[in-house]
């Protein structure tokens, strides 16, 4: 019984527990998307409160921006290596731990008098938040794709993603709330130069909600047992692997779901990471996934940190061209983020859900950074064109920029967090999760602090008078555009499709395909390398 309990989770059917699974690691990236997402109009909100209603100094602004992408780059690298060497249940927990806690350490920022104290305290809270978002993202993807079935597991994984969405949503919907509750509340003040004293409230209130959903799963995510596959294969604890899992799924039963003999436990890998033999079998993997990751958060990143930018300074709302008022700021950028959440970040998200274990991960990927590529050159090389009189073109421009995150999401900011939960070994398989994911945010940190700097002079409404600053505009779409053509090629040479296959796969058929074996048999319509131990 103890040895079928690899292939008996491979074929069990979906059932309960997964679903239970999406939601507690789901919550995770749900906290991760609010906090990294509620800093734009929070920042909006801190421009009025310390500086007066001036926009914060490029270099304040963006070392805010990229000391929590550093810190989940940091947690990413520190906490996938844990979660591998130490098992993932109990990272996993520590990670939500540090998320709770210095959410609520951001609110309560010290110093409310001087902003350069200020925005110190805040900038390391945001560090050991990004610590635990970053230690969140290699353990959600690796237990989900630990636990679930090899025929849904991209859906599963996507699902658990797609949590991100509607973190962005929900941090942009709060933010309007406490906006608005706040203005009401007031004394119907509207210089931009002076902010009421319940506005250095609102901010901090705004960051610590964040900590609610982390620790509303908390409980039930120290009620997961460790995954079968790092008890089986890490611990080498067969029978304590299918007890958890008897446990917690229906798979007593493996003759109802499974029609061939399942394979043996594969052998232990003598290898260490980043040894010459890991290199030589999984070193093209890891490359891929961490360059595919790296171009797609400067994409991601750097539109979203154009998007209220590009908006604000050229679009024709009173708000744009009249004096704001601390509360007007913050929900104008949270609003604009709500919309584009509703009408294309989520949708993006669940058609990867519903098309990424039919189309398969590779399609997908070069898909969405086609279609941005286009979509880039499409709206770049006439971007002045957009933003003249004429109204339809400013909404034929809106158009095509939520299309920029529709076709990212249902594409490469999806697959890239899938693809490394699937391709490595057991035993490496956070860690090198964790590595793929750091590069691609060291991408975010290029795309944020990089474009902020080249866009920092961009003032003025009047197209005319500020075309230089269109001009660097129309610059930066056109190199984002070559950004994805490089993922596309990326992809297209070095990333391997994991659709369909056990996790155990990979690196069975890797090793015989290096100890010159033959090629694995076709077993059901598909290859199966553990097919081919048992012919050994």
């Amino acid at each position: 019984m103890a040895i079928k309990i690899l292939s008996s989770l491979d074929a069990a059917r979906i059932q309960w527990y997964h679903f239970k699974a999406i939601i507690v690691a789901g919550m995770g990236l749900f906290t991760d998307a609010y906090d990294l997402f509620c800093i734009a109009p929070v920042m909006k909100m801190i421009s009025h409160v310390y500086y007066n209603g001036d926009s914060i100094n490029t270099a304040v602004l963006s070392t805010s921006y990229a000391i929590a992408l550093l810190g989940t780059a940091a947690g990413q690298l520190i906490f996938g290596y844990l979660g591998d060497r130490v098992g993932r249940r109990r990272v996993y927990g520590l990670c939500l731990v540090i998320m709770i806690l210095s959410s609520f350490g951001c609110g309560f920022s010290v110093c409310t008098t001087r902003r350069s104290c200020v925005m110190v305290s805040l900038g390391f809270f945001r560090f050991i938040l990004g610590l635990g978002i970053g230690g969140d993202y290699p353990l959600s993807a690796t237990i989900m794709s630990e636990f679930a079935n090899k025929r849904t597991r991209g859906a599963f994984i996507a699902a658990v993603f797609s949590m991100q969405g509607l973190g962005i949503l929900v941090s942009s919907a709060v933010t309007m709330a406490i906006c608005v509750a706040f203005k009401s509340g007031g004394d119907g003040f509207e210089v931009v130069k002076e902010a009421p004293a319940e506005a250095d409230i609102a901010w901090r209130l705004i960051l610590m909600i964040g900590a609610l959903p982390a620790a509303l799963t908390f409980y039930w995510r120290m009620l997961m047992p460790e995954t079968a596959r790092y008890t089986a294969l890490v611990e080498n604890n067969i029978v304590q692997a299918a007890k958890d899992m008897q446990r917690v799924m229906s798979i007593s039963h493996l003759s109802d779901e499974t029609t061939t003999e399942p394979p043996p436990l594969p052998p232990p890998a003598s290898y260490k990471l980043f040894s010459r033999r890991f290199l030589h079998l999984h070193g093209r993997d890891l490359f891929a996934a961490s360059v595919n990751w790296f171009l797609v958060d400067v994409v991601f990143y750097t539109s979203n940190l154009l998007l209220s930018q590009i908006f604000s300074h050229y679009s024709d709302k009173p708000s744009s061209s009249t004096p704001e008022n601390v509360y007007d700021a913050a929900f104008e950028v949270a609003e604009l983020g709500a919309i584009i959440a509703a009408c294309s970040t989520i949708p993006g998200y669940w058609f990867t859900v519903y098309f990424i274990d039919k189309i398969g991960r590779v399609k997908i990927q070069i898909m969405g950074f086609f279609f941005m590529a286009v979509i880039y050159l499409v709206a770049g090389i006439p971007y002045s064109w957009y933003w003249s009189k004429h109204e339809q073109n400013k909404k034929g421009f809106m158009v095509l920029y939520g299309l920029i995150f529709f076709f990212c999401n249902f594409g490469p900011n999806t697959t890239t967090f899938i693809i490394p939960a699937e391709l490595f070994p057991a035993r490496f398989r956070s860690t090198c999760h964790g590595i793929s994911g750091a590069v691609g945010k060291l991408g975010a940190i290029v795309g944020t602090v990089g474009f902020l700097w080249a866009t920092k002079e961009m003032d003025g409404d009047d197209i005319n008078q500020v075309y230089p600053e269109v001009n660097r505009m129309r610059i930066a779409f056109l190199v984002l555009s070559g950004v994805c053509i490089a993922g596309i090629f990326v992809t297209y040479f070095f990333t391997k499709e994991t659709m369909g296959r056990s996790l155990e796969d990979n690196e069975l058929e890797q090793d015989s395909n290096d100890e010159g074996e033959i090629e694995p048999p076709i077993v059901n319509g598909q290859s199966s390398a553990s097919t081919l131990l048992q012919t050994r």
